[in-house]
């Protein structure tokens, strides 16, 4: 795999300049995420190769990925919302093919941006007059009944909460980034949010992924969507955490006067009329990345339990971002 690294240097890098990161990241900096995100892929295609096998077929399906990270219910809905709004474009887009352009553009509206911020490729929005499917899971309650209670257009449930709440922040934190920005670096923010690991590089990616060599399962666009949605949303997690590791870091340099300490120096913590104007800000490094993951990396609560018990050689499996 070693002569597919670099591939995703372009896409990383706008990916964490949307993330809250400057445009000028270092070449070790993004090597490392997209080693992370490389084996993030791979441990994912092994676990749902496990899955797949016990359910007595050889091909992973999206319940197979879906399922390993159903813990984290706000990036399920998220997820979810993705494939429903997939599923608009696509049915507008068959629908544009067989002549009704006119029809479709009445319902939806092709030049919107996801209403989640920061997953991948736009998807497209619709108006009252059309309703998104819900993309169903097999573990959900209501798969178990052979009849669906209707749902009511009011009803949400602790998931699109969890989803709402982060979509929120991350639109408060893109409103933050783009206040001061003029129209032409506005359009170069418009373009760096469409940045993909999976978007008309699909072959590509499946080399870059292992299939054939990871897995023998041959993916279809469903896998290779929702792969692409979830290398995104590794890509951010991983920005803003090395970004708090590095405020962190660089506040504790600011109160402890940094290299001028070391002079017998002591630094004023407000800039003075005369001081010199104060350096642009650095882009996250290497080791903000390495602690970033190690965090991502701490296991919860519930698998701690029993931890003090010793258990002689044993070493935590890799937890899924």
């Amino acid at each position: 795999m070693a002569e597919n690294k670099g591939k995703y240097r372009t896409e990383i890098q706008q990916m964490m300049f949307v993330s809250g990161e400057t445009a000028d990241v270092a070449l070790e900096t993004t090597s490392m995420i997209e080693s992370i995100v490389q084996q993030q892929v791979m441990e994912m295609l092994t676990r749902a190769t496990v899955l797949a096998a016990r359910r007595g077929v050889r091909t992973i399906s999206t319940d197979d990925l879906i399922f390993l990270i159903r813990h984290d219910r706000a990036k399920v809905s998220r997820l979810r919302t993705f494939l429903s709004w997939k599923d608009v474009r696509k049915s507008a887009k068959d629908s544009d093919d067989k002549g009704g352009a006119d029809a479709a553009a009445d319902d939806f509206d092709l030049t919107a941006n996801d209403p989640t911020l920061g997953t991948g490729p736009s998807v497209g929005t619709r108006n009252s007059k059309n309703k998104k499917a819900k993309v169903g899971l097999p573990w959900d309650v209501s798969s178990f009944y052979s009849e669906q209670v209707p749902e009511r257009e009011d009803e949400e449930d602790e998931e699109e909460d969890e989803m709402t709440a982060a979509t929120l922040a991350r639109l408060k934190q893109a409103d933050e980034r783009t206040k001061g920005m003029n129209a032409e670096e506005y359009l170069h923010f418009s373009e760096c949010r469409q940045a993909s690991f999976t978007f008309r590089k699909g072959k590509r990616f499946r080399e870059w992924a292992g299939f054939g060599v990871v897995t023998d399962s041959k993916p279809n666009d469903d896998i290779v969507d929702i792969l692409g949605f979830l290398t995104y949303e590794i890509v951010t997690l991983l920005t803003e955490e090395a970004l708090k590791v590095k405020a962190i870091e660089d506040a504790h340099k600011r109160e402890s006067g940094g290299d001028e300490e070391k002079r017998g120096k002591k630094r004023r913590r407000e800039p003075g009329l005369f001081d010199p104007p104060e350096e642009a800000r650095t882009p996250v490094g290497a080791r903000h990345i390495q602690e970033a993951f190690r965090r991502l990396q701490q296991p919860d609560l519930k698998s701690r339990y029993l931890s003090h018990v010793p258990k002689g050689n044993f070493q935590r499996t890799l937890k899924l971002i």
